[in-house]
């Protein structure tokens, strides 16, 4: 089962799209662990960022890859909610990919991540505007923001909506943590975030700290 572990990552990474597809379902329908697929998938594209920073891969295999994902998390997902069901919510995280970014590859797998951590997960999408960053946090009063961003153009995005957060005088109570791009602490210093993390695993590990389930 460990090799079609690796096959599926081998063929998300090299945009073999059917085959990626049909191979997640055979694993799961023969029992295989949703949330280590989804480890899987999470290492593929790794791979191909890497390629899309390298000049081998363009945004048409960057969008391609994001819709394996999508296609093969709509079966993972609900598998895992059945095993999360009775899980008492551990806290509120507000999720979503900042204006001007149209990414959420990462930002997805972070919050299949945390919702079977126990964690709510209010996921506003991609390309929110500050204000609904803003207007969100009044509303469902969360824990934990995380901004996603994988352009470098995001990290400006990420840093006005801390501002306008801190403006609106909810920012004492609020941890908020970063990713989905080359960040750091260069980084996460200049937004003005709490903390960053480099993949849902990380995530976790943060909102664990924060919010003990």
């Amino acid at each position: 089962m460990e090799d079609n572990g690796n096959k599926l990552l081998n063929l998300i990474a090299e945009m073999q799209e059917e085959e990626a597809v049909k191979l997640a379902r055979e694993m799961l329908d023969s029992g295989y662990d949703p949330i280590k697929l989804l480890g899987h998938c999470r290492e593929a594209m790794e791979i191909v960022g890497k390629r899309y920073e390298e000049g081998e891969y363009f945004l048409p295999e960057l969008m391609l890859a994001g819709e394996m994902l999508k296609s093969i998390g709509e079966m993972a997902k609900p598998l895992i909610k059945q095993d999360a069901s009775s899980a008492k919510s551990a806290g509120t995280i507000i999720i979503g990919t900042v204006q001007g970014d149209l990414h959420d590859i990462g930002k997805n797998i972070v919050t299949f991540m945390l919702e079977i951590n126990g964690y709510k997960v209010v996921d506003l999408g991609i390309d929110v505007p500050v204000a609904s960053f803003v207007s969100s946090i009044r509303e469902h009063k969360p824990q934990v923001l995380g901004l996603s961003g994988f352009l470098t153009l995001a990290f400006d995005a990420m840093k006005k909506t801390v501002e306008a957060i801190q403006e609106a005088g909810l920012r004492d109570n609020l941890k908020i943590m970063i990713g989905g791009g080359q960040v750091d602490d260069t980084v996460k210093n200049y937004t003005g975030a709490d903390a960053f993390g480099l993949n849902a695993m990380e995530a976790v590990s943060l909102c664990r700290r924060w919010v003990p389930a």
